[in-house]
């Protein structure tokens, strides 16, 4: 089975390349420049790989909650690369990423939403998947929800609103430093896709908590791009 993976929801970009199991990720931290990055990273991953677009199973893509046009990019990406070759896309939450890659059984992930608010959303360990105890939210630092831990804290949220997380849930480990990765998506994307979570691609969307927005300009000319790139 062979899953590419993109995540872009911070100023961090990656991507990733799951072939049963074996994963390899290219991870950098991009500031603005996402949309500049992104596509150069996965030709250099798949041509290191020696695996074409064409043998691709599915397209996993960090679908949100985060940053607007960071979602958008990864979203226009994964289906221009995925019309091409008529692949399906695998959406994957990046606050489930977060859990993923933080190595935790019981994970609160937050990330910090800008505008004095939080993405935050909970999760726990059963076997080698992830039952959902809170969903993912958008709230503000003093109207947090009640979520009985213990729990490891994972994400920039505990960076920007440490006071207020710390002193609502006492987390035993507190991991601010952490963002979604690739690789976490393409684990995630794995396992969905072998429950037939896969989308064609025209039904890829981004996930939105605050607002809810259409693809622009430069996401659209992403998706051209994308699509070209892998004709």
């Amino acid at each position: 089975m062979r899953i590419l993976a993109l995540e872009t929801s911070t100023e961090y970009c990656s991507c990733a390349l799951s072939v049963d199991g074996d994963v390899q990720e290219v991870f950098e931290h991009a500031g603005q420049r996402h949309s500049s990055l992104l596509l150069p990273m996965v030709a250099r991953l798949m041509a290191d790989c020696g695996v074409t677009f064409g043998a691709l199973d599915a397209i996993a893509f960090g679908a949100g909650p985060g940053s607007f046009t960071g979602l958008r990019i990864a979203c226009a990406t994964a289906q221009g690369l995925a019309f091409a070759r008529d692949t399906p896309v695998l959406p994957v939450s990046t606050l489930e990423a977060l859990a993923e890659d933080g190595g935790a059984i019981r994970a609160l992930c937050c990330l910090d939403a800008r505008m004095g608010e939080l993405y935050l959303a909970a999760y726990a360990r059963e076997g080698p998947d992830w039952r959902c105890v809170h969903a993912p939210c958008l709230v503000k630092p003093g109207a947090l929800p009640e979520l009985p831990g213990p729990w490891a804290g994972i994400g920039s949220g505990f960076a920007i609103h440490a006071e207020a997380l710390v002193a609502r849930y006492a987390p035993a480990v507190v991991a601010p430093q952490a963002v979604p990765r690739a690789r976490a998506v393409a684990a995630l994307g794995t396992r969905g896709f072998g429950r037939g979570e896969a989308l064609p691609a025209a039904q890829a969307l981004p996930v939105y908590l605050r607002d809810k927005v259409a693809l622009d300009v430069t996401e659209q000319a992403a998706a051209r791009a994308a699509r070209q790139a892998a004709a």
